[in-house]
């Protein structure tokens, strides 16, 4: 056990050395830890908007070989927001789970460095409006999963006295969604819905400042999701209808900081 251990302590103390070793402009290997602080902002024209602040946690894991890195990398965010459309309904219950996995390559020159990557992203949100009721509506829940692929690119710029400027810039291809609503929820003679989305787009762009096992910035999100396509039949209150979930806009913008090791 003892032999266990100390052939342990020697590969953490190899893998720390190596990462000090690694010049700062390239993609740093091991894990990171962090949170966020951001403004939120959903709507769907016309119908109706839900806006608040929420609070995440960030976790990542990064592999590297040479100049290739391959990243896991997670994010939880939840946030009780208000909901604003036929009637207004305070704390809304709004969570966001979201993982990816990437690869990409490192081209490191004295002062600067380009990392470009791609790989496969997946997002889910749940809300729940089930407290809403006015004389014509009444609220219900949602799961919303998105499926898409990141295009990307790291720049990174030696500020000196071991300060780095890094910028992403990202392009989201989405593939598709699928949005399950569940009208139940409204009561007897109502059926839970299952739409599917085929276009929508979506972008990321982040300013941050790395030194050490440090790194901290600003970020934005945006999602441009059109309507879905119409699912026949759904029976509501006996009468058969077609539903679909309509255009809409997510747009979350805020602070994050990152402990590295």
């Amino acid at each position: 056990m003892r032999i266990a251990w100390i052939a342990f302590l020697l590969a953490v103390a190899q893998i720390a050395t190596a990462q000090q070793a690694r010049d700062p402009l390239a993609t740093r290997p091991g894990w990171e830890l962090g949170g966020q602080l951001a403004r939120y902002d959903y709507r769907e024209p016309n119908v109706a908007e839900l806006r608040g602040e929420r609070l995440g946690a960030i976790a990542a894991w990064t592999a590297v070989d040479r100049v290739a890195f391959a990243k896991l990398d997670f994010r939880a965010s939840y946030g009780l927001l208000t909901y604003q459309g036929s009637g207004t309904l305070n704390d809304v219950p709004d969570l966001i789970l979201e993982t990816r996995a990437l690869v990409g390559i490192d081209f490191v020159g004295e002062s600067a460095s380009l990392s470009p990557y791609s790989g496969w992203g997946y997002r889910y949100l749940y809300d729940d409006l089930r407290g809403f009721t006015t004389t014509n509506a009444k609220g219900y829940r949602r799961y919303s999963n998105y499926y898409y692929i990141p295009i990307g690119v790291t720049a990174r710029f030696a500020l000196g006295g071991g300060w780095v400027l890094a910028p992403t810039l990202e392009k989201d291809f989405f593939m598709y969604g699928r949005q399950n609503t569940s009208l139940s929820d409204l009561g007897a003679g109502f059926q839970d819905v299952t739409n599917r989305q085929d276009t929508g787009r979506g972008h990321r762009v982040s300013l941050m400042f790395e030194r050490d096992e440090w790194a901290f910035g600003v970020w934005n999100n945006y999602w441009h999701i059109d309507d879905s396509h119409c699912v026949p039949p759904v029976v509501v209150n006996g009468a058969c209808q077609t539903t679909h979930e309509p255009e809409n806009y997510t747009r979350e913008y805020g602070l994050e900081v990152r402990y590295r090791f």
